[in-house]
């Protein structure tokens, strides 16, 4: 499908790339520059359709032959589903293997995998953590398949970034597959209020579950060392209804429920909505009762009993979130483990 000419026009006059980058990058940026506000669920405004999956296929046709063979992989290559802390999926830069115009859709790109509340936070969070790497044109990308051809998925991984951008090419999987984000805002170890931090909201409300839990609750919701950040193996997915770390959801009262689903829209508000849609559709297709969720006492920062690591299980999905040193989280939901 040819996608470069305007979607709201066709049968018109075709925009030229440069043209259709600058549109994309002004519309874009207007959204990200929104206000910030503290999410009360997921349900954010809607970021603008498909625009990452139709610069992914523009970002495709504009690689030269040289760069085809260093990003182009088949698509069911094993590099698709890794996930990983700190890790560039290539060994070139996007400052120093692509154009500026390249450069400039893949940011654009990213941002559109992102809500519009949230997009340039994240944004400027990947620019701070890429530091002397090169901040955000220090990370790299992979596309996996053909746009515009069937299957494809295109991977920007760098630290504390991996996301990718599928067209929903990839089946019973939410965001394409394993996704991580993190800040180290202040520092690598940072204080126990993470001062500064992108995504330290999100344990602010996951602590205010454990505010709510009764002490035979707590009990079997505190738990002592979490799980070891290995890489993809990290978020395996267990397949299990019972017996996962912590405190099943069917164990809670009415309200506490509601707190949790309070806490999967705050995981959920930086993307954007049809990824934080997908997540939720698996999620309760699952059912929201096989759910755990953990805390780890073990690694309270500042040991003042806000839980700095914990997570969200189920059969076929973990978000996992540890905040010491400093915030890194690893999510994967999919249809089935």
């Amino acid at each position: 499908m040819n996608t470069t000419p305007c979607p709201d026009c066709q049968g018109g006059t075709p925009f030229t790339r440069r043209e259709f980058i600058k549109s994309t990058v002004t519309t874009v940026a207007a959204a990200a520059a929104m206000p910030l506000a503290f999410p009360a669920s997921a349900a954010t405004k809607p970021a603008k359709k498909a625009a990452s999956e139709t610069l992914v296929t523009t970002f495709y046709k504009s690689l030269t032959e040289p760069q085809r063979k260093v990003v182009c992989f088949p698509f069911n290559h094993e590099l698709r589903s890794k996930v990983d802390n700190n890790w560039h999926i290539t060994d070139k830069k996007l400052g120093e293997f692509f154009t500026k115009d390249q450069q400039a859709m893949v940011k654009e790109i990213f941002l559109g995998l992102h809500s519009p509340e949230y997009a340039d936070k994240v944004y400027k969070q990947v620019e701070h953590d890429g530091g002397s790497a090169g901040g955000f044109n220090g990370t790299s990308v992979a596309l996996f398949g053909e746009p515009g051809t069937g299957k494809f998925e295109f991977v920007i991984t760098g630290r504390h970034c991996t996301r990718r951008c599928d067209g929903d090419s990839v089946e019973g999987a939410a965001f394409g597959g394993p996704i991580f984000y993190g800040h180290a805002a202040q520092g690598f170890n940072e204080k126990p209020d993470h001062p500064g931090n992108a995504y330290w909201y999100q344990a602010r409300r996951a602590n205010e579950v454990w505010n709510s839990l009764n002490g035979k609750q707590r009990d079997v919701a505190l738990l002592g060392d979490s799980r070891d950040e290995k890489g993809t193996a990290t978020v395996k997915l267990s397949g299990l209804k019972t017996g996962l770390p912590g405190i099943p959801m069917a164990e809670l009262a009415r309200d506490q429920k509601e707190l949790v689903r309070k806490v999967l829209a705050d995981l959920l508000a930086p993307f954007r909505k049809a990824d934080t849609d997908e997540a939720m559709k698996l999620i309760e297709r699952n059912g929201f009762d096989h759910l755990h969720m953990a805390f780890y006492k073990n690694e309270d920062v500042g040991k003042d009993g806000v839980w700095d690591v914990w997570q969200i299980e189920g059969p076929a999905m973990v978000w996992y979130f540890r905040g010491d040193p400093h915030v890194h989280v690893w999510a994967n939901v999919k249809a089935k483990a």
